[in-house]
């Protein structure tokens, strides 16, 4: 075996970082492990109960899901500017502070004010989490080395998946005697949210400081008007918007099932909100383990085989889950889903890269995460209206199997799409970049697939 070259070489944390420093590098991970706090506890469980509880189980479905897909909406709208502005005028770190701040204190009043205004903090938080993430993810590149970036937010995605579980445990101490969400229960997501997040802050430097220059309606323009250019590029590789098309449809149940999935578990199955919560830990359990399995897998076979096996499970299991209401299918449907959600995260990822130039993977991924964003909005809407228009109070649960099995056809169709994609784009005399080369970044399994 070729012994590594001493760049990649694991030398310990501060081995990965421009500064030689593991506390910088653990620093910028450690924001992972604080916004996976706020995803998981409030958009994975607590909001979509909570609102339930005050509007009743349909309206409550639906007004939750709406306002998700709104916040959602409107950030994949301006991300684009939000880039653009930190990249011209510079202080990346300042407009995630903003951001980071915007997202706790809506999160820290959810409960002590009307679901009304309760639903609007959620959506102006949830818009500000997302927000935030364009500034984290830029500046990986000021803390890490190029070669070991994918190391370091691998290391990330771990502090991420314990986020989920630490909040998890955590919350069991602010529910009431029923193990519902309480008052206490917002302010404490919003309390670790905010402590954990410091360390970037106080650490982490900046280093691309950006052109220092004004930001101007013509440069907002000009950052929306890159969106066909990116588009024309795409079209220039033989697969790849065909395969960015049908991300966007196996994206949308992944998302969906991540907003919805307490919900479905309480209000469809019977399990209450405490039970519902352990859940949810479990599936992430059993997503950080299959994620080793199927990268295994992606360099064995090849991703695009992969990625067919991740959709074709989760195929299985929404058939499951839409068929029988009952705990135990519902145990073993999300064992599965779980695995597949850690499949797709460390597959399509990979996919994307070998059907790309590598002088474009930057503008590649921007629509990439373009397409998830976009079904982020559209399947849990679809999810809501379903629930809204079949009232599971009047007609009972078989409205939840209709709005699962909308779902399981969504699935379908981005499988049948990704059935026509090429292996690579090797044979074109142009070779996708090696897996090696630029490691991916993984996604937290109960983040949005963006």
């Amino acid at each position: 075996m070729t012994a590594l070259a001493p760049s990649t070489r694991w030398r310990g944390l501060g081995g990965l970082t421009r500064s030689g420093s593991a506390v910088e590098g653990f620093s910028w991970a450690l924001y992972d492990f604080a916004n996976t706090i706020y995803s998981f506890a409030i958009v994975s469980f607590a909001m979509g109960p909570w609102a339930v509880r005050f509007l009743g189980e349909t309206n409550g479905t639906f007004l939750f899901t709406l306002a998700g897909s709104a916040s959602v909406a409107l950030n994949a709208a301006v991300s684009p500017v939000l880039g653009a502005m930190s990249d011209r005028t510079g202080g990346r770190k300042r407009y995630l502070l903003v951001f980071t701040v915007v997202c706790i204190v809506p999160t820290a009043l959810i409960g002590l004010v009307g679901i009304a205004i309760g639903l609007l903090f959620f959506a102006i938080a949830n818009f500000a989490y997302q927000a935030a993430l364009i500034y984290y993810d830029s500046l990986l590149p000021d803390v890490a080395r190029p070669e070991t970036r994918g190391r370091l937010s691998g290391i990330g995605v771990g502090l991420g998946y314990l986020g989920t579980i630490v909040s998890g445990l955590l919350y069991a101490f602010t529910t009431d005697a029923d193990g519902r969400s309480t008052a206490a229960s917002f302010l404490l997501v919003a309390s670790l949210f905010a402590v954990f997040a410091i360390p970037i802050f106080a650490i982490v430097k900046e280093r691309r400081p950006g052109v220092g220059a004004r930001f101007r309606l013509r440069d907002a323009l000009g950052s929306w008007s890159q969106l066909g250019t990116t588009i024309a590029h795409a079209r220039e590789r033989r697969g790849l918007l065909r395969f960015i098309v049908g991300r966007f449809f196996y994206s949308d149940p992944i998302n969906t099932a991540i907003a919805v999935m307490s919900l479905f578990a309480i209000n469809a199955i019977g399990f209450t909100e405490s039970e519902a919560r352990y859940v949810l830990i479990g599936l992430t359990v059993v997503a950080v383990l299959a994620s080793f399995g199927w990268g295994v897998l992606v360099d064995r076979i090849g991703p695009k085989r992969t990625l067919l096996l991740v959709l074709g499970s989760w195929v299985v299991g929404l058939l499951l889950l839409g068929l029988i209401l009952a705990k135990v299918p519902f145990l073993i449907a999300g064992a599965i889903l779980g695995s597949g959600l850690g499949g797709v995260a460390v597959t399509d990822r990979i996919y994307l890269l070998r059907l790309s130039r590598p002088q474009e993977t930057g503008e590649m991924f921007g629509l990439y995460g373009l397409a998830g964003k976009l079904s982020a909005v559209i399947g849990p809407l679809l999810f809501g209206g379903i629930i809204l228009l079949l009232d599971p109070e009047r007609t009972g649960p078989g409205a939840y199997q209709v709005a699962i099995l909308s779902l399981l056809v969504l699935m379908i169709i981005g499988l049948a799409i990704i059935l026509g994609v090429p292996e690579s784009n090797e044979d074109d005399g142009e070779p996708g970049l090696p897996v090696s080369v630029y490691p991916p970044e993984l996604v937290d399994p109960l983040e949005t697939v963006a």
